[in-house]
């Protein structure tokens, strides 16, 4: 199986989208519903070449009647004329025989991070994550509840449904021109992505933990650490999210100090527990909106990883039908991400991408081992971000990935 990524208005708009699906190779496209703020190239639309998404937004109608009397409600894409472009999007694609998922993004939105911090993640120094809405809170798993819901009502007979962040964002956040790149160690990242808010810490009250002794541990875990020795800091742009930590990076990015096992046991228990909870939520809402559908999850073997494949818990494998892994380096240990995951039970869907800065010379070798790892799905990112000359590189990958 071999997905390809879309937005809505790389389909809308383009009569050629269909026919480079059929030419990428692959069985469907996943097709984005609701999607956090970006600025995207268009370089293959015979109309535009840029769109600024500059907001979160739900690609479906925003019915006043499922957002009553809720805060946290999303907003309609302002740059799209079509009132209802993901399903037109979907539509068009499934009349021309082409299959299509429902990629739907949660607890990823800095509109409504900012307009209530409250419910955004806050780490060890009071500082506001406000791309990450945190799990712990009611409002926040009731809104990626009902904004699935919506994502996928009333829309035709879809293949799949893939959910992004379903879970706690973290330190690292790809946006709004980011200079944080490769600032701190790996374990110290991991101490400035466990969220600090009121809901969390009444959890952390709730197991016996003091969270002014939470706090402090993990400030001591995000001081200043050694710095990567030439040649080892992790991949620069690597997208959704690093994965595993190379035991020689790991060896010499110590931070000030280790967590304490009996904090660390909490804090993680705390927010897989939050993280049950969302999903549980979702996945009800999915499966009443699109009975049958079968159910990626964005997800990442360590249990401690955030962002849009937070770190799976012990119950998340055997409540969905596949799990995406991010795969987007081509360093031969991300094959270990797809070991780890498939250990685990669970049907691996490999995320590959062939935008800078991938190793376009690599990526044929890569897609085998992931293959050999056991991936039994490879989803390719991004049709539609893609130019003229990386269209056959989609084709190579769906090809090596059939015959690996």
């Amino acid at each position: 199986m071999v997905n390809v990524h879309a937005y809505p208005w790389d389909v809308l708009g383009d009569p050629g989208f269909a026919d480079r699906v059929r030419e990428s190779g692959a069985d469907a496209v996943t097709l984005a519903m609701s999607y956090h703020s970006t600025r995207a190239a268009t370089p293959l639309h015979p109309q535009r070449r840029f769109v600024d998404a500059h907001h979160g937004a739900l690609y479906r109608p925003v019915r006043p009647s499922a957002w009553a009397g809720r805060r946290l409600a999303p907003l309609g894409p302002s740059w799209m004329a079509q009132p209802d472009p993901g399903r037109e999007a979907a539509e068009t694609l499934a009349a021309a025989g082409v299959a299509v998922n429902a990629w739907i993004v949660l607890a990823h939105n800095s509109r409504l991070g900012l307009a209530f911090p409250e419910l955004a993640v806050l780490n060890c120094f009071g500082e506001r994550y406000p791309y990450a809405l945190c799990p712990a809170q009611p409002e926040v798993r009731d809104h990626c509840a009902v904004l699935a819901a919506e994502a996928l009502h009333d829309l035709p007979t879809l293949a799949s449904v893939s959910l992004e962040s379903v879970g706690q964002m973290g330190a690292t956040h790809l946006g709004c021109h980011e200079k944080t790149d490769g600032a701190y160690p790996p374990l110290a990242v991991r101490a400035l992505s466990v969220c600090c808010c009121s809901a969390c810490q009444t959890r952390w009250r709730a197991r016996g933990l003091d969270p002014a002794a939470a706090v402090a541990a993990l400030r001591a875990a995000a001081q200043p650490g050694v710095a990567f020795p030439p040649g080892v800091p992790p991949e620069r742009g690597a997208g959704k999210q690093i994965g595993a930590i190379p035991d020689d990076v790991a060896a010499v990015n110590q931070t000030g100090a280790a967590i304490p096992d009996d904090v660390a046991a909490v804090l993680l228990g705390v927010r897989q527990e939050a993280t049950d909870e969302l999903r549980a939520a979702v996945l009800a809402a999915v499966r009443r909106a699109a009975p049958g559908a079968l159910i990626t999850l964005h997800g990442h073997p360590d249990p401690w990883a955030t962002g849009p494949s937070p770190g799976l818990t012990p119950a998340a494998v055997s409540d969905v039908d596949a799990v995406l892994v991010p795969c987007w380096p081509t360093a031969e240990q991300t094959a270990d991400l797809v070991k780890a995951t498939a250990a685990l039970g669970a049907v691996v869907d490999a995320y590959v991408s062939v935008l800078p800065p991938a190793d376009l010379g690599a990526l044929p070798g890569h897609v085998r081992r992931l293959r050999e790892a056991g991936a039994t799905r490879l989803s390719l990112y991004h049709l539609g971000l893609a130019p003229a000359g990386l269209q056959p590189v989609l084709r190579q990958l769906a090809k090596e990935f059939r015959v690996a």
